[in-house]
């Protein structure tokens, strides 16, 4: 399953980052000029996504999580550090956990390890290969944003909203089957690089303790909650999370290297 990528930033480590459900490389769009100062920021899409290709599912994570390391290798990369999103972030925690010596740091936002229940997504998958995109688009941007935020920053919520309706639904089905077969919970305390987790204080896709439990089971992983935000928390407190991704990547907030 190839997937597309694009990488900013000339010189430096390499440093993977990985998309939410539904929303192309432009979620990242905040973070990359600063990141790309020190990293070769390399982006890629999902299936389906920000006008990639998908091929038939269903997927699982070990589809994308395999794909992911296909481009590291397609790209002659060795070792990079990884931040994802969401689904983004369970890809990492994949990679993380099946190919430790490969990844050099890891964070991880707005994600989970295990998100039941499967009928959930099983029924979100049928649905949007029945009718399409638009049915589920009001609810799913209602996850990623809180209402207050919403109201401030109209066009931002009105461009995801747009993105999302444009993603393939078979792409994003495939990719929702991904997530109710999920169960990466064993696999976390073998996870060997330096974790950051962040969570939205008012994010309910994915509620905080979903990352303190991931922060609990990685070795010296550390949690921190993002006053305020819902899903798409390196969006609505970009700052805050470019500043903490930072810490992490650099070694500023203490994180063995």
């Amino acid at each position: 399953m190839p997937l597309a990528a694009a990488i900013d930033g000339a010189s430096g480590p390499v440093l993977m980052l990985g998309n939410s459900l539904g929303t192309s490389r432009a979620l990242w769009n905040r973070q990359v000029p600063a990141l790309a100062r020190r990293f070769r920021v390399l982006r890629f899409e999902l299936p389906g996504h920000g006008g990639a290709a998908a091929e038939p599912g269903p997927y699982s994570i070990d589809d994308l999580g395999a794909s992911a390391v296909a481009v590291l290798d397609s790209l002659g990369i060795e070792r990079a550090a990884y931040c994802g999103v969401s689904l983004g972030g369970m890809i990492g925690m994949w990679i993380a956990s099946r190919h430790p010596d490969r990844i050099t740091a890891l964070g991880l936002i707005c994600t989970s390890a295990w998100l039941p229940p499967a009928s959930a997504w099983l029924a979100r998958a049928g649905a949007v290969r029945s009718g399409g995109m638009a049915p589920v688009v009001d609810q799913v941007v209602a996850r990623w944003f809180t209402p207050a935020y919403a109201a401030r920053a109209p066009g931002v919520r009105a461009a995801f909203a747009d993105g999302l309706g444009r993603t393939d639904p078979e792409g994003y089905a495939a990719c929702c089957e991904a997530i109710a077969g999920l169960d990466l919970r064993p696999r976390l305390a073998s996870i060997t690089a330096p974790t950051l987790v962040i969570a939205g204080s008012e994010d309910p896709a994915t509620p905080p303790a979903h990352g303190a439990a991931i922060a609990a089971a990685i070795p010296r992983a550390r949690l921190a909650v993002v006053r305020g935000a819902a899903h798409l928390a390196n969006v609505s407190a970009a700052a805050e999370v470019t500043a903490a991704l930072l810490g992490l990547l650099t070694g500023a907030d203490g994180a063995r290297r």
